[in-house]
């Protein structure tokens, strides 16, 4: 089954999850947030599936240039147009498979991965 994974293509890690993706010869749709900003209804879904503390990046540029006022926004229903007015609030990579969802690129992720 295909991986959808959607992350900044300047990260790092997004990088390495591609290429690990690849010599892993696992089917993957690569999506730049930057380029192809989320749907509302992809934001909902994902904060449904794995909540806020998981999908936001609290160690992003983006979130060290938030005031305060902007970061509380995150524990209400505006965090989901804040998400989608700075998208690169978004833990990456951020994997989709199916109905579920990971985010990051640690062992349990890649385990999840090999899995299905």
């Amino acid at each position: 089954m295909r991986v959808d994974v959607f992350g900044i293509q300047s990260c790092d890690t997004c990088r390495k999850a591609r290429k690990w993706l690849a010599g892993q010869e696992l089917d993957f749709r690569w999506v730049d947030l930057r380029e192809t900003a989320p749907p509302r209804a992809d934001i909902e879904r994902w904060l449904s599936a794995i909540g806020a503390e998981a999908l936001v990046n609290r160690r992003s540029t983006t979130w060290r240039g938030l005031d305060e006022a902007e970061r509380q926004k995150l524990d209400s229903a505006a965090g989901i147009d804040l998400l989608l007015e700075y998208p690169t609030l978004i833990k990456r990579p951020l994997f989709e498979r199916g109905d579920e969802v990971r985010a990051g690129f640690g062992d349990v992720q890649r385990q999840w991965l090999l899995d299905k």
